[in-house]
């Protein structure tokens, strides 16, 4: 049997590596110990957090305890996660990313086209922003690098999957038009602003 203070020491450790709330009956289990004798180890925690003015608390939910922020510090919290500049993606890098999200997998050469200008500095900068990655190679002349989307530009354009794109009926009906006018593929000048 451990001692209350290597107990509560566990505690606090266990709750910090657990990230949620952590069940009296998980604890006492990993520390041998009666759950009444956690669970007062706990509450123990608990208001010697309060009594120290701690910016931490602890609190307890449905038997299960976990750190929370103290209230009163929210405003400290809020300087500190507001970003001092807002990166964002510039024309360019939007344009780049759209044809690679709906084209997928797509060669450097084929978003060329597309766009009618070089897009290899846009390309690098989505793949250092970890929104674009290499997913092969085409089997065509030369055997260029495909490019396609990953999991963070899924999270940070709030989708679950591809199938969550908006449609583009409108871009589909222009590629149809300038086919059967025989353009070819559509190619759309904009200006870059890398």
């Amino acid at each position: 049997m451990y001692s209350n203070k290597t107990m509560k020491s566990a505690l606090e450790t266990m709750m910090f590596m657990w990230g949620e709330p952590l069940e009296v009956k998980d604890a006492a289990e990993v520390l041998e110990a009666d759950k009444n004798v956690i669970r007062e180890l706990f509450r123990e925690l608990q208001a010697e957090y309060e009594q120290e003015g701690r910016g931490i608390r602890i609190r307890e939910v449905d038997d299960a305890f976990g750190f929370v922020t103290l209230a009163d510090n929210e405003i400290f919290l809020k300087k500190l996660c507001t970003p001092v500049r807002v990166r964002r993606l510039s024309q360019a890098a939007l344009e780049v990313l759209a044809i690679i999200a709906y084209r997928q997998p797509v060669t450097r050469s084929e978003i060329d086209s597309i766009r009618g200008i070089k897009s290899e500095r846009v390309i690098d900068g989505l793949i250092d922003k970890e929104l674009v990655e290499i997913s092969g190679r085409s089997e065509g002349v030369g055997r260029p690098l495909l490019y396609k989307t990953t999991k963070e530009f899924l999270k940070k354009f709030g989708f679950s999957s591809l199938k969550d794109l908006p449609e583009v009926p409108e871009y589909e009906e222009m590629r149809r038009e300038r086919e059967e006018e025989g353009y070819g593929q559509i190619a759309i000048d904009f200006e870059e602003k890398e």
